[in-house]
């Protein structure tokens, strides 16, 4: 057996496709979107997320269409966006689907029922209603309408490069 420094799955950057190795070095926040309840709940780790300031203030998140949150969401749909900090990658990476969740992916981080569908406890989040949901390259771009916003004392994360930075 011979242990390597690399991944022995991920390609050369030479292999890579060139507009995903530009994103990746864009920092990106981390954010896990859920919506549903009981065991109809839903969530997925979401970097490609933008807050749009107004009146009301609204939110664009870009989505997987085949993921469980894709599936799960429509117009009306209520649904909360939590902030991730330092120390919660391995919960992205479970909402990801990168990592394995033994009893579901909700039995990892302390997660809250609100109005809005499960938040994690602890962390800023935003509740959101869904106004429209269309395709936009690869992804579903979900259009929300803010209808609440909790900011806790701690900072969150961003994601560049295949890592997590915190960001206090």
């Amino acid at each position: 057996m011979t242990i390597h420094s690399e991944h022995p799955f991920v390609p050369a950057d030479r292999d890579k496709d060139a507009f995903r190795r530009l994103r990746g070095r864009l920092p990106s926040p981390v954010t896990v979107v859920a919506t549903g309840t009981g065991r109809g709940r839903a969530g997925l780790t979401v970097s490609s997320l933008l807050l749009v300031d107004g009146d009301p203030p609204r939110i664009e998140v870009f989505v997987d269409p085949d993921s469980e949150l894709g599936e799960s969401l429509e117009v009306g749909a209520r649904a909360a966006a939590s902030v991730l900090q330092a120390g919660d990658a391995f919960l992205a990476e479970v909402f990801a689907g990168l990592a394995p969740a033994p009893g579901g992916m909700f039995t990892v981080g302390t997660w809250v029922d609100s109005d809005w569908g499960p938040r994690l406890d602890d962390r800023s989040w935003c509740g959101f209603t869904v106004d429209e949901i269309s395709e936009l390259g690869w992804s579903l771009r979900v259009t929300g309408t803010v209808r609440t916003v909790a900011v806790e004392a701690a900072t969150g994360a961003a994601h560049a490069r295949g890592r997590f930075h915190d960001l206090g």
